[in-house]
């Protein structure tokens, strides 16, 4: 524990001070409630830990949630064990049949992510579903399985209030533009590159 230094403490309120009035008017200016594009992309680990964390969080308020998960399929998840206990907030939906370099079949691949869309458009049309996570769409359009133009249409015809969360590397840059909030997950170290196995609640 630090000895008190008056002049010391004096120097950290007055600048927490100054930073509360700074913190303070960008409150009072943003002022405007609707719902909101979030894109997390990036090649480090985090991007759908992340957008279940939003959407866990939307639930703890008692809103009611939409997921569709692209790509993902052959493994069962910790979230959707999690997250189909609320059958009544929550719609979940597992509409890929697995990594691109585990199903090589680009075809099936495509026919599967143009189905979850279909659904994932369905929940953007009800205006009682406040918030939409998209799992992995990125790699979707990445791949070119869907038309980015059309997906950017769907998206924001979307009821004003909801927030839409969308995950995977190598988002798009058109998607970027429109987005409200966008996040580059980096990758500093990862356990696997260290010949550590994935590990049930940190990636599964």
């Amino acid at each position: 524990m630090s000895e008190q230094d008056p002049e010391r403490d004096e120097r950290h309120r007055q600048r927490m001070l100054r930073k509360k009035t700074v913190v303070d008017e960008k409150i009072a200016v943003a002022q405007q409630e609707r719902g909101v594009l979030l894109v997390l992309t990036g090649n480090g680990k985090g991007k759908s830990s992340s957008g279940f964390g939003m959407a866990a969080r939307a639930l703890g308020h008692g809103l009611r949630i939409g997921i569709v998960q692209f790509i993902k399929g052959a493994k069962s998840t910790g979230e959707e064990s999690f997250f189909r206990r609320f059958p009544d907030e929550v719609r979940y939906h597992v509409m890929g049949a697995g990594f691109t370099w585990e199903t090589q079949d680009r075809q099936d691949d495509m026919a599967k992510a143009q189905a979850a869309w279909a659904v994932a458009v369905e929940l953007m049309r009800d205006p009682d579903v406040a918030l939409v996570l998209l799992d992995e769409l990125n790699i979707a359009l990445k791949y070119g399985y869907l038309q980015l133009e059309q997906v950017i249409a769907d998206i924001q015809a979307r009821p004003p209030a909801q927030h839409v969360v969308i995950t995977g590397r190598g988002a798009p840059t058109a998607l970027l533009e429109v987005a409200d909030t966008v996040t580059e997950m980096g990758m500093v170290k990862h356990a696997f590159k260290a010949g550590i196995k994935a590990q049930k609640g940190i990636e599964f």
